[in-house]
Parts: structure tokens; C-alpha cells; sequence
């Protein structure tokens, strides 16, 4: 299986990052995290680039491409740390009216969690009796509920589609780190220790990518959970390992590093969490 991207898809991931560095780039993801509101504006301009009716056919006022393409988009969200319901409001774009052209914000259950659930205008499951939990992301509030709802296998894929764009982003980081953070005059980049941690990172890195962009081809359950599985390892090691790198400068407000390894964790729990796929796959294997 070739994974050679074609010029539409590499100018739809161009498009999408050019119009996040320019809407939620540094700056906004620090003022984000101080406080954590949805920006509706943002929202829009997201619906109106056609972020959420991506996979909505020309017929419907949608884009009309697949799923391949929706992995590079909400890899790029992940790898800008975009807050808010995205996977929700994606996949409800094509039946709760308003979703797809950004205008409505929809959240789900999603196992016992619902992310931004003050912040949706549309809840789809059993919300009722929601608790609220202090989350360890600042850019995810979080609720817990009584009744779970069951996990759907698109939702998983773009969980690790946002998972592989943390473990890409945190990998250019830690790089760009070693080169010019100096030690005992030398950059941290020349010491062997360093090096290894970069190298595992892109590692797991380009796996997770591999893997990803084909369960986005096949759609298929078991492809899917192991790209789940792979994706989060990608994303929480390589986000941990990026901190060493960084030292004690990777826990500040001021770095971004920290941010990636928070949201990491919670993605890890979103759409079943690993346990699922674990389940799944080993299913499947057995089979």
C-alpha cells in the first residue's frame, strides 16, 4: 500500500495548518490555556474552510472527500493543540443542521466523559446528571456521566489522527531544542543521551503515522485499533520525552511541551481509550 500523498491532499493539509498557525498559533494557544472558552469565531472560520463537513457529499453542501483526508486535517489539529468538541462536531456534521458550516458546536458522550459540555449547544447521548471533573488538560473541560455510550470506530481513528499530530509536534520541538539549547558549550543535541530520545521519538512517530493513514484507507476495526493503540503511545511518550529534553523549561506556562503531554492523557482516555483497542485487536488476532 502506497501512502504517497496526492497534490489535493497536501494542499488540504497546507490549508488547514496555514489557517491555524495564523488563527491559533502560539499566542492563542497561551491565552487559551489561561482561559479555557471556546472561540466561536474560530469555530466558524472552521466551518466555513470546510473543517467539519469534509466527509459531507457536494450534494449536501459538503466537501465531498473521504476519510483519508479528514485523518490530515484533525492531524493538524492535534498538532495545534485546537480546543474543543472537534470529533463530535465532524461527525455530527452531516444530521444536527448548523454543525457542518460551524455554527453549532456539538459534543457527545463518550464512554463516561463529555468534553466541553458547558460550552455545546448540541449534547448528543445521556448527559443528565453530569459531574463536573478537574481536568488535567486546561484547554478540555470535562464531565463525567452516569450512563456511558458506546464508542464509535470513526471517532477512535481521528482521536489518533490528533494523537499522531502531537507526537509529530513534539518531535520538531525536542529537535529544535537540542539544536540550540546549549550545555557545557555545546548543544544538548550533541550529547548521545539526547539523541536517543529524538530518534525513539520519530521512531514511534512515523509508526503511528503509518498505521493511521492506513486504517484510514481500509476502515477497518482492527486496523483502526492498532493504529489507536500506536498513535497514543506515539503522542504520551513521545510528549514525556520531549520534557526531558526540555528540562525544567518544559513544565512552564511560557512552553508549549507541557500542553501536548496534558492533552495526550486525555485523548488516551477519549473513544473507548486503549483498553478497547487492546480488546478489539486481540479479538481480532484470535479470530
Amino acid at each position: 500500500m502506497r501512502f504517497q500523498l496526492t497534490e489535493d491532499q497536501q494542499a488540504l493539509r497546507a490549508g488547514v495548518r496555514e489557517l491555524l498557525d495564523r488563527r491559533f498559533g502560539a499566542w492563542a494557544l497561551r491565552a487559551a490555556a489561561a482561559e479555557p472558552v471556546l472561540d466561536r469565531a474560530l469555530w466558524r472560520e472552521l466551518g466555513k474552510a470546510g473543517f467539519f463537513a469534509l466527509r459531507v457529499a457536494e450534494a449536501d453542501g459538503g466537501v465531498g472527500l473521504g476519510m483519508p483526508e479528514a485523518v490530515l486535517a484533525f492531524e493538524e489539529a492535534g498538532r495545534a493543540l485546537l480546543p474543543g468538541p472537534l470529533t463530535a462536531t465532524h461527525l455530527a456534521a452531516g444530521s444536527v443542521p448548523g454543525a457542518a458550516g460551524g455554527e453549532v458546536v456539538v459534543t457527545a458522550v463518550d464512554g463516561p466523559l463529555v468534553e466541553w459540555l458547558a460550552g455545546a449547544d448540541v449534547v448528543l447521548g445521556d448527559a443528565a446528571g453530569a459531574v463536573p471533573l478537574r481536568s488535567v488538560d486546561p484547554l478540555t473541560p470535562l464531565h463525567r456521566v452516569p450512563v456511558p455510550r458506546g464508542t464509535e470506530p470513526r471517532a477512535v481513528l481521528l482521536t489518533a489522527a490528533e494523537q499522531l499530530g502531537t507526537a509529530t509536534r513534539v518531535c520538531e520541538l525536542a529537535a529544535q531544542h537540542a539544536r540550540t539549547r546549549e550545555q557545557f558549550g555545546r548543544p544538548v543535541g550533541a550529547f548521545q543521551a539526547v539523541q536517543h530520545l529524538c530518534a525513539d521519538m520519530l521512531v514511534r512517530a512515523e509508526t503511528a503515522r503509518a498505521a493511521v493513514y492506513a486504517a484510514a484507507v481500509t476502515e477497518d476495526p482492527a486496523d483502526i485499533a492498532a493504529a489507536r493503540l500506536l498513535a497514543d503511545e506515539a503522542a504520551v511518550r513521545g510528549a514525556r520525552d520531549c520534557l526531558q529534553v526540555h528540562g525544567g523549561m518544559g513544565f512552564t506556562w511560557e512552553c508549549e511541551v507541557h500542553l501536548h503531554l496534558k492533552r495526550a492523557w486525555v485523548r488516551a482516555q477519549r473513544a473507548g481509550g486503549g483498553t478497547e483497542s487492546e480488546e478489539m485487536l486481540a479479538a481480532d488476532l484470535l479470530a
